[in-house]
């Protein structure tokens, strides 16, 4: 199914990037990627916008509600990312403003899941399924408070959560917008079934009138 490119796309540009940025080698490829150290930073467009090595061992935009939480968020991504799998599958004939979002959504979660399954035992720093996620985007911004910390820049996030919170975002204006064609819709439709009915009725009256005219004539 064509929905999936997007999906793949997503997947293979995060985890390209985040191998550039953690680094990864490969003898029998001939891949040595050195990547760079935790917490190394460097502008790319002046203060505004960095690189910045970090790994967040919890959700998006570094949002950790522990360690006991990271299983837990693990399975949860598996579970989440097989669901939206079958409904894009079983359902590929719905419309594409519900698919697309939902591909970007799927592509996003895959890739951080990749991360917390496996990076772990590739990097040898952690158990399956208790990898840390690559987050590299550094991004400066207005003072904002969430989940009880204050960040004086945004959050630093990678591309798959950028792809999730873009597929969230275009979900939820899509579905209004999608809500208010269908009552638009329902409301054409009952306009017509009344101008319908009220046809109906003047035919009826005309042919009761003629049918009387008739009587008379006929008196």
């Amino acid at each position: 199914m064509k929905i999936f490119y997007i999906t793949f796309f997503i997947v293979i540009a995060d985890q390209i990037t985040k191998l550039l940025v953690k680094g990864i080698n490969i003898p029998a490829l001939g891949i040595n990627i050195k990547g760079m150290q935790l917490y190394d930073s460097f502008n790319v467009i002046g203060d505004f916008f960095r690189i910045t090595y970090i790994e967040n061992p919890g959700m998006a935009f570094g949002i950790d509600f522990g360690e006991s939480s990271k299983l837990f968020l693990t399975f949860f991504s598996l579970v989440a990312s097989i669901a939206i799998t079958y409904y894009l599958i079983k359902h590929k004939d719905e419309k594409l403003t519900l698919r697309i979002p939902l591909a970007m959504i799927l592509g996003g979660a895959v890739g951080n899941l990749i991360d917390r399954m496996f990076y772990g035992v590739i990097y040898g720093e952690a158990p399956l399924f208790y990898g840390k996620v690559v987050d590299f985007l550094d991004f400066d911004f207005f003072n904002i408070s969430l989940f009880g910390y204050t960040y004086d820049r945004w959050p630093i996030f990678n591309i798959a959560d950028l792809a999730v919170s873009i597929g969230v975002i275009l979900l939820i204006f899509l579905h209004r917008e999608n809500r208010e064609e269908e009552k638009s819709s329902e409301q054409e439709i009952e306009t017509q079934s009344e101008d319908s009915s009220s046809e109906k009725v003047l035919e009826n009256d005309a042919v009761e009138t003629l049918s009387s005219n008739d009587e008379v004539r006929s008196e």
